[in-house]
């Protein structure tokens, strides 16, 4: 992993997630964002919206299960992020995107989502796929936090649901290395 993304991530273990320009807008003013997680957008305004983010000297991540027009299945998405923008990388539940992303030298977050048992027992399978970071949704549940990051080396991100400072303290105290949030006052901790 590109050591860049890890440092900011371990210096600012908060990651501002964003649905939209006014969020983007009042998370780009706060000193302490340092990553910030894109989840909105379309093929056409993509570019416009990370140039944005990048202006503000913050690394930008872009979920592409969420950008409209990018939720095909096939890997060229990637490519078209990689050249058409200048996003450091992206989020996704694809691990061929990961795969692809990782070619491209660009920044790689695989978002799981743990409803069940049965999603757990692939957490092993992800070494495989080598994304920089796992991202656990929902992020408000310590003990299942903890019994991934003891089944992984791949560092952990929670994500979802964190809504205040005891979701944000219980995430990182069961191991995980940062929080992404939509919360204006979970990013302003």
């Amino acid at each position: 992993m590109d050591q860049r993304f890890y440092d900011a991530v371990l210096a600012s273990p908060v990651i501002a997630a964003v649905k939209n320009m006014e969020q983007l807008e009042e998370c780009l003013t706060l000193e302490n964002i340092q990553v910030v997680f894109l989840l909105f957008g379309d093929l056409c305004s993509i570019a416009d919206i990370v140039a944005r983010a990048k202006d503000a000297g913050k690394i930008v991540m872009i979920h592409m299960d969420l950008i409209t027009g990018l939720s095909s299945s096939k890997e060229i998405v990637v490519d078209f992020i990689h050249r058409s923008t200048r996003a450091d990388g992206i989020i996704t539940t694809k691990p061929s995107f990961i795969r692809r992303a990782r070619e491209l030298n660009l920044f790689t977050v695989m978002r799981l989502f743990v409803i069940d048992s049965m999603a757990l027992a692939g957490i092993d399978k992800l070494e495989s796929v080598k994304p920089d970071f796992i991202e656990v949704l929902p992020g408000v549940m310590p003990k299942t936090i903890r019994r991934i990051v003891q089944t992984t080396r791949i560092p952990l991100l929670a994500g979802g649901l964190i809504a205040d400072k005891e979701d944000v303290v219980a995430a990182l105290s069961a191991g995980a290395m940062a929080v992404s949030a939509t919360s204006r006052e979970v990013w302003r901790l």
